[in-house]
């Protein structure tokens, strides 16, 4: 009598950590922070540099030296000025960058929180067991982290920024339309990186669901009756 080979369960491989780029949130408002702020520096730098020179140039247009030791001085005093603005101007951009890209950073993942808990209490609601996923997997099931949260963030970011320096209507009204950009093109990328590392994303699941019929959990539940049949 023949024996009947029974082949193991498939089992899933493990998801992936439900972070933003795969990265938790307090090394990732350091890193995008510290990034933020490095080209705060950089252009600074060259912007402070640049308007210091001119600066010195027409504060000094009506008494140009007329000797060689007078223009060697000129010219190092003019670089000196050229380098003190550079660098002053530099940490003040690296500040303003480096605080305002935490903000967002820190708008962001709370959104994402915000989004999350009204997801999970609205299930909870209708009464669907959440118990079942368990672990990082039920966190990925729950947490909306994409693209929208980002554009919210953006747009918070913007109005908080205008809302300090306090700009007018218009000026605040164009900031938000930039700041939902940038979220949008950033949240994008952001996705885009967290689905190729194999993340799951709450748009991309509806629209395999309702338009295919499918999800990432179908081959998984297939998987499993055939081995149990």
């Amino acid at each position: 009598m023949a024996s009947e080979t029974t082949l193991p369960p498939p089992t899933k491989p493990a998801s992936p950590p439900p972070h933003r780029l795969s990265i938790p949130f307090p090394e990732r408002t350091v890193l995008l922070t510290t990034l933020s702020a490095g080209t705060g520096l950089a252009l600074g730098l060259a912007h402070g540099s640049t308007e210091s020179g001119l600066r010195f140039r027409a504060e000094n247009a009506h008494r140009l030296p007329t000797s060689q030791t007078g223009w060697y001085l000129y010219h190092k005093s003019k670089n000196y000025h050229v380098i003190l603005g550079g660098v002053k101007e530099g940490f003040k951009m690296a500040g303003k960058l480096g605080l305002w890209s935490a903000v967002f950073v820190v708008m962001e993942e709370g959104i994402d929180r915000g989004r999350a808990a009204t997801v999970r209490g609205w299930r909870e609601r209708v009464g669907r067991d959440l118990g079942r996923y368990g672990g990082d997997e039920g966190e990925e099931k729950v947490v909306p982290r994409d693209f929208v949260s980002t554009v919210l963030a953006g747009l918070g970011t913007a109005g908080a920024f205008s809302a300090w320096n306090g700009f007018p209507l218009p000026t605040a009204v164009r900031l938000a339309k930039m700041g939902a950009k940038v979220g949008l093109v950033f949240g994008l990328l952001q996705d885009g990186v967290s689905f190729a590392r194999g993340r799951r994303l709450g748009y991309v699941e509806f629209v395999r669901k309702h338009a295919f019929g499918t999800s990432d959990d179908e081959g998984l539940r297939t998987g499993k009756g055939m081995a149990a049949g």
